[in-house]
């Protein structure tokens, strides 16, 4: 755990579900997925409980008011470990406070901790308060590599 202004950053376990949920589909509407609670709730649940992420929550008091997450990915060309930081949100009203930068602080501790050789992220080019923060971090944009994605359905 670490302390930053008063904010507290813990890995989230099965007992923080409940609280990571709401942030989650906060999170979701954001990038305005429909809303589904249900569906997200056993999204996260799964996730969590089968350790297919690493969730971090910060917490100002026993109030939450973020959280990130992280995905495993492995480099064949590398022959090593990676992260994908696929979800970082912070809950409007506690925006400007620091707390987005200490998630994004455990999160690369983490993954420096597993020994991995990078962390990945993706964001929407108008996002440019997280396109700031990320810079801000050493974070760079990928200049060499296009993404492509083949969907099944409608996202």
């Amino acid at each position: 755990m670490s302390t930053v202004d008063a904010v507290q950053i813990q890995r989230a376990g099965v007992e923080d579900i409940e609280t990571v949920v709401p942030l989650f589909e906060a999170y979701r509407a954001y990038y305005r997925a429909d809303a589904d609670a249900a569906r997200a709730g056993v999204f996260i649940t799964e996730r969590i409980r089968n350790a297919d992420s690493v969730v971090f929550v910060a917490r100002v008091g026993d109030e939450a008011v973020g959280f990130v997450q992280l995905f495993p990915k492995y480099s064949s060309v590398n022959l090593s470990r990676e992260w994908i930081l696929n979800d970082l949100f912070v809950a409007p009203e506690h925006r400007r406070k620091g707390y987005a930068d200490a998630l994004m602080g455990a999160a690369e501790a983490f993954a420096r901790s597993t020994g991995a050789a990078k962390v990945t992220l993706k964001t929407e080019l108008t996002n440019e308060s997280a396109r700031a923060l990320y810079e801000s971090r050493g974070w760079r944009a990928d200049e060499v590599f296009v993404t492509y994605a083949l969907r099944f359905r409608d996202e």
